[in-house]
């Protein structure tokens, strides 16, 4: 087999590999028996009908779409502070700056969590929805600013130069020329953070507290094998919400590529 074959058949089975969990999931939430196993014992939706039962489940989501929405308007601004502040401007030991924001990519994040939770109890801190909130700051400012400075660099310099010619101030400027150029990497930020934060579960399991998130909730709830269906169901829906939430974001993405003439280098789909 030629070198391309063996690269096509790796390429398959690694999708496989990848893929073949999430598409059980929907497979199993449909399927009428409380004992995830093949065969399977026929079609039915009453494992998503019990989805709306469960009031813990709603405390759950309502807390997790809280801390989502506020994480990633938090980390989307300070992306854009710190994506406009390194493509416009030079400034003393900004390479190791910039390094130091960025290693919660490649930290591991129990080791963030746990530093975390250590600092915050030490200065009084008790554990909340807002701790939540701090720790997926920590963790989505990173992927924010990836995705901005793209956005940042993509700019024509000379429109922000035309418009200081015209006598538009350094703020003005910003807020009618430079903003809504970059607002579709700045929406797709909003939702990659989100859905990122939406189903962080590391940082919620260590700083939440007594208040769960929705992954805390799936992952206490996997005690329980007469609700591991109802767990495949929810799992679904976050699937398929993942998968619109990423599509929208790769759509604008590619829209502000375009809309700034820049070079699209590759994106999230």
């Amino acid at each position: 087999m030629m070198k391309g074959g063996w690269f096509r058949v790796y390429t398959l089975g690694y999708l496989i590999f990848l893929y073949a969990p999430i598409v059980l999931l929907p497979i199993f939430a449909f399927n009428d028996a409380a004992v995830i196993a093949f065969p399977l014992a026929g079609f039915t939706t009453k494992w998503f009908t019990q989805l709306f039962d469960e009031p813990a489940l709603r405390g759950a989501l309502a807390n997790s779409l809280i801390i989502a929405v506020s994480a990633s308007v938090l980390s989307t601004t300070l992306g854009i502070f710190a994506s406009r502040a390194t493509t416009r401007y030079k400034f003393p030991f900004k390479g190791g700056i910039m390094g130091m924001i960025m290693l919660p990519l490649v930290l591991p994040e129990i080791i963030l969590a746990v530093a975390l939770l250590v600092v915050l109890l030490g200065i009084g801190v008790p554990l909340s929805l807002f701790t939540v909130i701090l720790g997926h700051v920590l963790v989505c400012t990173p992927f924010s600013i990836a995705i901005l400075s793209a956005a940042f660099q993509a700019l024509d310099g000379s429109l922000e130069e035309a418009a200081y010619d015209l006598g538009e101030t350094p703020i003005s400027t910003f807020r009618l020329i430079i903003l809504p150029l970059v607002m579709p990497g700045i929406i797709s930020s909003l939702l990659i953070t989100f859905t990122i934060s939406l189903d962080e579960f590391i940082m919620a399991f260590f700083l939440a507290g007594t208040e769960a998130t929705l992954p805390v909730y799936i992952f206490s709830q996997f005690r329980f094998p007469q609700a591991v269906p109802v767990i495949m169901a929810l799992g679904t829906l976050l699937v398929l919400s993942s998968i619109l939430l990423l599509s929208i974001a790769e759509y604008f993405r590619r829209r502000g590529i375009a809309k700034t003439g820049g070079k699209d280098t590759g994106g999230f789909l």
